[in-house]
């Protein structure tokens, strides 16, 4: 009986100590960012053939979404990572603004890194949804804020929730020239100033690279490591690695699971992974070795709640450089900008 009354009042405390956070956030540029922005704003209208009124009944914009995400996922359960790698991809590169949506022969998604981004047709059947509900209301860069924190919801069997305050407006450039992400090659101390750059610290990089404890990579981007050896690697793992990626390159398309502990499941198993030399990609298996980052990655590793550390770290990212107020636009589909 006391254990269950001392797990209820941490949930407890860890859902003020988020609130704190989202309170914190509030004060700095973000202030027209707002939990339950769309409440009252998104009202279905309905034909009353015993009346003849029109009727008006207000929706739950974020049910709405939910209700979505959940079908998408159960017809593809690898939508979690597909999701946390385009909300990323998005908020990098002019914010968390939707820019990486829009269709265009030099838009962001003509950039490498984002050529095998995918999620954009989830995200723009959400948008469908909600424009023949509330037309012109509900922004795409919102959608995919709170269609991630959905999918993250499922990976993990329900134990990573946060809070997502709502009120952003879609931004009206994409380029894929403006594409500049951090690599999977470069140094920790070269990723932690890239993460800076957008108001992120080394802790929020460390727990939103554990969003590789889902998703996969290719055989091409780490292939490096496994016949000029990183001692790093554990010898066996090695081995196996190579099986999936001949030396000659021929498998360099050949797809690797990033997480090969539980890589379907949004949880702690990337940082084990790591901490045993089972690290993919470059940075990935750095976090464990750096004297920046080994003491984070342990923590995790030993169950210091990464649950929601996590959350918080995707709180953070939602909230880069976002358009709010007048800036922006509501788009009226995810693919293009609005013609004035």
């Amino acid at each position: 009986m006391s254990r269950g009354i001392s797990s209820s009042v941490n949930a407890v405390a860890k859902i003020a100590a988020l609130s704190f956070v989202l309170l914190s956030l509030a004060r700095q540029c973000y202030g027209q960012l707002r939990p339950g922005f769309y409440t009252g704003k998104c009202n279905s209208r309905d034909f009353d053939f015993f009346s003849g009124q029109i009727t008006s009944t207000e929706e739950n914009v974020e049910e709405i979404v939910t209700q979505k995400v959940a079908k998408e996922f159960a017809r593809d359960p690898t939508l979690a990572a597909a999701l946390l790698r385009l909300q990323f991809h998005d908020c990098f590169v002019e914010g968390c603004d939707a820019s990486i949506l829009i269709n265009g022969t030099s838009s962001e998604q003509q950039a490498g890194p984002n050529k095998s981004v995918r999620g954009y047709d989830v995200i723009e059947r959400i948008k469908g949804a909600l424009e023949r509900t509330c037309p012109g209301v509900v922004s795409c860069a919102d959608i995919v804020v709170l269609a991630t924190r959905d999918a993250v919801a499922l990976a993990s069997n329900g134990n990573v929730r946060y809070p997502v305050r709502t009120g952003r407006r879609d931004g009206m450039t994409s380029l894929a020239s403006n594409v500049n992400l951090p690599s999977p090659t470069i140094p920790v101390s070269q990723s932690i100033d890239a993460f800076q750059k957008k108001g992120l610290n080394v802790t929020d990089m460390v727990l939103l690279l554990g969003a590789h404890t889902v998703g996969i990579t290719h055989c091409g981007f780490f292939q490096d490591r496994l016949y000029r050896p990183d001692p790093t690697m554990d010898t066996n793992f090695r081995e196996f690695l190579k099986t999936r990626c001949p030396q000659d390159g021929s498998g360099s398309n050949n797809p690797v699971v990033l997480d090969q502990g539980t890589p379907m499941s949004v949880d702690k198993s990337y940082y084990v992974q790591i901490k045993r030399g089972r690290g993919i990609l470059q940075i990935d298996q750095d976090l464990a070795t750096s004297g920046l980052t080994n003491k984070m990655v342990f923590e995790l590793a030993n169950g210091f709640d990464f649950a929601f550390r996590f959350g918080q770290a995707m709180v953070k990212l939602g909230e880069v450089e976002v358009k709010t107020g007048e800036n922006g636009q509501i788009r009226r589909t995810c693919a293009a900008v609005n013609l004035l």
